[in-house]
């Protein structure tokens, strides 16, 4: 088993550690940067079949599908520029889309990142595009480490680049 972070063999004792809201199995010296978890609960429901047997619950889980559209990266300055260049005015921009005005300046500045929603109503009002398809990313160019397999360290590296 190895580190999911850096990618290390982790032999004897993996640590489940939560890191920014994801639980992960890490070795000592990743596991610093988050908090330890307890072990899984066992699932509480047992089902028996007509047999006499026990067996798992087998539910199906809500899974959350990934976003296909992201927010373009300068959302704030395309949107404060043509609202500028239709010569609009915060309140006029925040009567078209029925928002108040410190809405629209809070999302201007870039204090304030406009829900799914929000930015369909700027996109209509403005006529601008404000939403990109995100596609699949190949992962195969991300080399690992000498093992070749593919960490979440290794993909931070190559972002920060």
């Amino acid at each position: 088993m190895e580190c999911e972070i850096c990618g290390k063999p982790v032999s004897d004792n993996p640590k489940r550690t939560k890191i920014d809201g994801s639980v992960m199995i890490v070795c000592d010296e990743c596991a610093k940067f988050g908090r330890i978890q307890k072990a899984p609960p066992k699932s509480k429901f047992i089902k028996t079949n007509k047999k006499g047997k026990k067996q798992q619950n087998t539910k199906k889980r809500n899974t959350r599908e990934e976003p296909t559209e992201e927010l373009i990266e300068n959302y704030n300055t395309t949107i404060r520029n043509k609202r500028e260049s239709k010569n609009w005015s915060r309140e006029q921009l925040g009567q078209a889309i029925n928002e108040k005005v410190s809405v629209i300046t809070r999302i201007e500045s870039g204090k304030m990142i406009p829900d799914i929603k929000l930015t369909k109503k700027l996109e209509k009002a403005l006529d601008l595009t404000l939403l990109e398809k995100t596609g699949e990313i190949d992962l195969t160019q991300f080399q690992g480490s000498d093992s070749g397999k593919l960490t979440l360290g290794s993909i931070v590296k190559i972002k920060k680049k």
